[in-house]
């Protein structure tokens, strides 16, 4: 058919008034319209029908007219009523005219396109999905309309799609969640309450398996929980929730790539969006089982900041999945990444925060315990992160690292890879040694063996070059020794080092390194019972070993005489004739004081506490000052156990003591060599200084 033919069929009057400005003309025009479509259909007449659309179309929908576009719209509405059953085959002649009316510039135009199209579905009702698509995205965007009218009619219209659509048998829902993913992140408040309404209504459809496209939109629901409007982060909420109860009661599902969103999801700024992201992953850990193996290292780093989160809901929620995450029983054979986890752990080792800090140290504790030969390959990753956790503020850290540590360190190059670490750390790091260096010792003694700690340390010790750090951390040693309770045992060992096979060996492993400084020396003999020898260190000590630092640590051990560790030498200074070369020993001690020293005062008046009946084989008598003091006659020693031995000073229990002296006095001679050569350093330095 013609344009003029088809021009034959309809009155011009009808023509005339499809195009007026008047609203109620067009209507009427469009009622005539409607029958004589329906005469044309009574009469089968398609060619006349399919020449009416045409005329309409092309005259007056696609007219730069306003008024003419409004009158082809109300005119392909009333056709397609006039032709009632048999619109079917015209829709794709009806339809994209209208369509291509949303994008009009004019609000009216868009408006009347909404109404044509309402009116158009209402007819065809199912026979409308093979349009679906192009409608879906017509109406998403005249959701964000600039004119509240168009955005009512396109609601109006969207309610009698979403009907249509729950209705139809045709629609594809693998054809829909395409459209749907592609305008998931968009932000337009009104597109987001379209499409959230879109999602809620095709889920409520039993037929339609929304569950399984989870995957596809979930991202940008969640992306909605942070939007400004209550209501949109309510709707979405909602729609989530409900999601979450049907993956409860579902036997299927994809927990993979939702996983993967949801970590991304918890490390949003928004505290809405964490704590729902964080409850989505306690139930996935439930109920995911062997589908979230591969997926474990990503979920701890996501949980393991939540972990100190500033809201106590996300912090609870994140407790209690981490420890769910950590009770689960993983096989590497099953895709459990015991290096991506570690890795993960070793990453957050470093956060800011304490509590996600010390989950990171349990985790790495549980890995050594549960696949300890695959953590083992990657301990150089994560050994240099341990120590210098070592340093961390937290104390409660600090002895959790020192368990791990303790952990590795079961295998013997592990031990000594790990104490001599921990001795170079505390090389290059004083403050470390000062102020964590006791909390480190002891805490190891008790995690690996306090002698076999302290063996390997003298040994390291023994051999290192620096040694103004060796004295200083020899210092450090004796006076956790001489102090922790955790080392009570070895104190007792080194007690019986003159008549026990354990206590010699101990005092021997240990007397090499303690030549690095006088008091440290002092200290263990008298720890020791060797008395004796004691003695022989205190009289073997030079003008330059008498110096400020020497006081100190000789203020530290008088004080530390007072204690009860050494009650036991206190007890023996009643039997003065027995111990005479201890007496003999604090005699020394007292002369190197100065004598207004509160430590001088302290010594003095224990001395004075002597008394004088016991004495046998000394002469014994008591100054002015009622100080006791001895006259040693003859070649004969009284030994430290009370016995006659002329030659108790070298040999005791195996041990040479005279060799021990030379080289205590060759290890000092190098310190007083070292000393001098840094002072003439500093002068020299000075002088050059002066001269610029």
């Amino acid at each position: 058919m013609t344009t003029a033919e088809a021009l034959s069929v309809i009155p011009a009057a009808v023509l005339r008034n499809l195009s007026d400005k008047l609203y109620e003309k067009r209507k009427n025009a469009a009622l005539e319209l409607e029958g004589i479509v329906k005469h044309l259909t009574s009469a089968g007449d398609h060619d006349k029908i399919n020449a009416v659309i045409s005329l309409l179309s092309q005259e007056y929908t696609y007219s730069p007219q306003a008024h003419n576009r409004k009158g082809g719209l109300i005119g392909l509405a009333a056709v397609t009523v006039g032709l009632t059953s048999d619109a079917a085959q015209h829709l794709k002649q009806i339809v994209p005219p209208v369509l291509h009316s949303f994008s009009h510039q004019d609000s009216r135009v868009r408006y009347y396109a909404c109404e044509a199209l309402y009116n158009i579905a209402k007819v065809v009702r199912g026979d409308f999905i093979v349009f679906f698509n192009q409608i879906f995205d017509a109406l998403c965007k005249l959701a964000a309309d600039s004119d509240a009218n168009v955005q009512s009619a396109a609601h109006l219209l969207d309610r009698l799609v979403k009907d249509i659509v729950t209705e139809s048998e045709q629609f594809s829902i693998e054809e829909f969640i395409p459209l749907l993913r592609e305008r998931m992140n968009v932000l337009n408040p009104h597109v987001r309450q379209f499409l959230v309404g879109w999602i809620t209504v095709l889920d409520s459809v039993p037929d339609i398996d929304m569950l399984g496209f989870l995957p596809d939109f979930l991202d940008g629901l969640f992306n909605m929980l942070s939007d400004s409007s209550h209501e949109i982060r309510q709707q979405a909420d909602s729609a989530l929730s409900e999601f979450l109860q049907e993956i409860k009661n579902s036997p299927s599902v994809d927990y993979g790539r939702m996983a993967e969103i949801l970590v991304q999801r918890a490390g949003s700024q928004d505290e809405f969006t964490r704590l729902t992201s964080i409850t989505w992953i306690n139930e996935f850990v439930k109920l995911g089982g062997d589908q979230l193996v591969p997926y474990y290292a990503d979920i701890l780093g996501a949980i393991l900041p939540c972990i100190s989160d500033k809201e106590e809901k996300i912090r609870v929620v994140s407790r209690e999945t981490n420890d769910e995450l950590r009770a689960i029983e993983a096989d590497p054979a099953e895709g459990f990444d015991v290096g991506a986890i570690l890795s993960v752990a070793r990453r957050q080792l470093s956060s800011e925060w304490e509590a996600t800090r010390i989950e990171s140290l349990h985790w790495m504790w549980t890995l050594l315990n549960g696949h300890r030969s695959e953590v083992l390959v990657f301990l150089n990753d994560v050994f240099d992160t341990l120590l210098r956790a070592l340093s961390d503020p937290s104390d409660e850290v600090v002895l959790l690292v020192l368990e791990v540590h303790a952990c590795i360190a079961e295998d013997p190059q592990h031990f000594r890879q790990l104490v001599v670490f921990l001795v170079h750390s505390f090389q290059h790091d004083h403050s470390l040694l000062e102020k964590r260096g006791a909390l480190i010792i002891r805490r190891l003694c008790v995690l690996l063996n306090a002698e076999r700690v302290y063996r390997e340390l003298s040994t390291i010790l023994e051999g290192e070059s620096d040694l103004d750090f060796a004295s200083v951390m020899v210092q450090a040693l004796n006076l956790i020794l001489l102090t922790s309770p955790e080392l009570s045992d070895l104190r007792e060992d080194l007690k019986q080092s003159l008549v026990k096979d354990a206590g010699r060996d101990l005092l021997l492993s240990l007397y090499a390194s303690w030549c690095h400084s006088p008091m440290a020396m002092i200290s263990l003999c008298l720890l020791a019972q060797s008395y004796q020898h004691a003695s022989s260190v205190i009289q073997s000590l030079v003008e330059e070993d008498i110096n400020v630092k020497f006081l100190v640590q000789l203020h530290k051990l008088i004080h530390l005489l007072e204690t009860p560790t050494f009650a036991y030498l206190r007890l023996q200074l009643l039997e003065p004739g027995r111990y005479i070369w201890l007496l003999k020993a604090l005699y020394g001690l007292l002369m190197l004081l100065p004598q207004q020293s509160a430590a001088f005062k302290i010594l003095r008046t224990r001395l004075k506490t002597v008394p004088s009946y016991s004495f046998k084989e000394e002469k014994v008598a008591r100054t002015s000052s009622g100080i006791p003091f001895f006259n040693g006659g003859g070649g004969l020693q009284i030994s430290d156990d009370g016995n006659p031995n002329e030659n108790s000073h070298d040999m005791h229990n195996g041990i040479n003591f005279g060799s021990r002296l030379k080289h205590f006095k060759q290890i000092q001679q190098q310190h007083r060599l070292h000393l001098k050569s840094e002072t003439q350093s500093r002068f020299s330095s000075a002088s050059s200084m002066k001269e610029l």
